[in-house]
C-alpha cells in the first residue's frame, strides 16, 4: 500500500506543478477560447453562404443581422473633422479656469485610477493571503480570473453609461469586437503573469517601450508611415529600457529577479497589446462612440474568460479562495472598479484635451508608478537602471512634443490665407 501511496502523491505533485506552469496554463486558455471561437466561425460563415441578410425572417433575425453583418456604414472624413471642430469650439467657449479645473480632474482620477491599480496588481501576484487558521499562507494564481473580474464591472459601466446617454448608431458588426477582445484579454493575462517571474518596474519600461511593436504591428495591420522622429525616440526608449534590464543583478530578492519566462511572457503582452490598439483604431472606421468600442470588446472578454473558467472549473475554485480570503476579495474588487474608473477617465480625458494630454499625463503615471513600487515593495534600482529610466521617459515626452507640433502644423495648413483687398 505504501508504494502505491507514493506513486499517487508523487502523480499529484506533477499534476500541481504542471497546473503552475504558465505556458501549459496559456494553451489551456487558448483551448477554452477555441471552443467558443471555432463554433462562432463556423455560425458566421453559414449565415453569410446562406444570404441570411436577404433571406432571413423572424425573432433572432435582428440580433444575428447585428452580430454577423452590422450596418456596414462607416463614418467619413466630414464626420470626423465636424466633430473635431465641435469639441475645439467647445473647448474655447468654455472660461481657461473651468478647462484647467477639469485637467485637474482627469489628471487626478488617472493616476488615483491606475496608481492604485498597479500597488494591487503587484499585491495579488506576487504576496501571499493568510488567514487566522495557517500562518503560511496562499498565493492566489489564476490571472485569467482577475482579467473577468475587471472586463465585467468594465462593461457593466460601459453598458449603464451607453443606456443613459445619447450614443451614435452601431454599424460595425458585433463578431469584429471578438479580434481585440481576444488580444486583449490575452495581454492583460501576460501582464498578470508576468508579475510572477519580474518586478513590477521592469513590466512598467516594457509597457512603456511598447511603441516599437506597436509601429511594426501598425505597418502591418494598418499599412501606416511613420516619420523620422517617431524612429528616432522608439530606438531611445528600446536603450533605456536595455540599460534598465542589463543593469539588473542575479543577488537581489527573487521577487525582482526578472527571469527568461517573465520577458517571454512580457514580449506576449507586448505583441498582444499592439494588435489590440490597431485593430481599435480599424474598427473606429466606423460611426461609433469610445464607450460603445469599451461596451463591444467587453462583451466578448466576458464570454470568453467566464467559458474558459467554467471549463477548466477555475471558476469555482477562484471563489473559494475569494470566501477564504476576505482581503482578497476587496483587492479584486477595487482592482475591478479602478481598472473600469481608469477606462471611463481616459475616454473623457481624450475627448476634452486630445491625445497628447492625456499620454503626457499616463507618461508621469508610470513614472510615480515605478517610485511607488519600489518604496512600497523594496525593489532597488541602480544608478544605470535609473538613467535608463530617465532616458525612456524623455523618449516618450520628446514624442508627444513632436507629435503636437506636427498637429499644429497641420491646422495651419488647413487654415486658408486671408485674402488682401486691393
Amino acid at each position: 500500500m505504501l508504494p502505491l501511496a507514493q506513486a499517487a502523491e508523487e502523480e499529484s505533485l506533477l499534476q500541481e506543478s504542471w497546473n503552475d506552469f504558465w505556458l501549459f496554463r496559456f494553451f489551456l486558455n487558448i483551448s477554452g477560447y477555441a471552443t467558443i471561437i471555432v463554433p462562432g466561425y463556423l455560425l458566421i460563415q453559414y449565415y453569410k453562404r446562406k444570404n441570411y441578410l436577404e433571406t432571413g425572417r423572424g425573432i433572432c433575425f435582428p440580433a444575428i443581422k447585428s452580430c454577423v453583418f452590422g450596418s456596414e456604414t462607416k463614418s467619413g472624413l466630414q464626420e470626423d473633422v465636424s466633430a473635431t471642430s465641435r469639441n475645439e469650439a467647445t473647448v474655447a467657449s468654455s472660461s481657461s479656469a473651468k478647462q484647467f479645473a477639469k485637467l485637474l480632474v482627469c489628471a487626478f482620477g488617472l493616476q488615483a485610477s491606475y496608481l492604485t491599480w498597479g500597488v494591487l496588481q503587484e499585491r495579488v501576484m506576487t504576496q501571499t493571503y493568510r488567514t487566522a487558521d495557517t500562518e503560511l499562507g496562499e498565493k492566489f494564481k489564476d490571472s485569467q480570473f482577475l482579467v473577468f473580474m475587471n472586463r465585467i464591472l468594465a462593461l457593466t459601466v460601459a453598458g449603464i453609461y451607453c443606456a443613459l446617454t445619447k450614443q451614435p448608431r452601431h454599424g460595425v458588426p458585433m463578431y469584429k469586437y471578438s479580434f481585440a477582445s481576444l488580444s486583449n484579454i490575452l495581454s492583460s493575462w501576460c501582464q498578470y503573469e508576468a508579475l510572477k517571474f519580474i518586478s513590477f518596474p521592469t513590466q512598467v519600461l516594457a509597457k512603456a517601450s511598447k511603441v516599437i511593436p506597436v509601429m511594426l504591428m501598425g505597418k502591418i495591420v494598418s499599412r501606416k508611415s511613420y516619420e523620422y522622429w517617431e524612429y528616432f525616440t522608439a530606438v531611445l526608449i528600446s536603450v533605456g529600457v536595455s540599460m534598465f534590464l542589463l543593469s539588473s543583478t542575479t543577488y537581489k530578492h527573487p521577487s525582482t529577479v526578472t527571469t527568461f519566462s517573465g520577458v517571454v511572457i512580457l514580449a506576449g503582452y507586448i505583441v498582444f497589446d499592439s494588435f489590440t490598439s490597431n485593430w481599435q483604431d480599424n474598427l473606429f472606421k466606423y460611426k461609433m462612440s469610445s464607450v460603445q468600442m469599451m461596451f463591444g470588446v467587453n462583451l466578448f472578454s466576458c464570454l470568453f474568460t467566464v467559458g474558459s473558467l467554467l471549463e477548466q472549473g477555475a471558476f469555482l475554485e477562484s471563489l473559494k479562495f475569494m470566501s477564504r480570503h476576505s482581503e482578497f476579495a476587496f483587492h479584486a474588487l477595487l482592482l475591478s472598479v479602478c481598472s473600469a474608473c481608469g477606462q471611463l477617465f481616459i475616454f473623457y480625458t481624450i475627448g476634452q484635451f486630445g491625445a497628447a494630454a492625456f499620454t503626457i499625463i499616463m507618461t508621469l503615471r508610470q513614472a510615480f508608478a515605478i517610485l511607488l513600487s519600489c518604496f512600497i515593495y523594496g525593489h532597488a534600482v541602480t544608478i544605470v537602471g535609473g538613467l535608463g529610466i530617465t532616458v525612456v521617459f524623455l523618449a516618450l515626452l520628446l514624442r508627444v512634443y513632436a507629435r503636437s507640433r506636427k498637429k499644429r502644423s497641420k491646422k495651419a495648413t488647413l487654415i486658408p490665407a486671408p485674402v488682401e483687398k486691393v
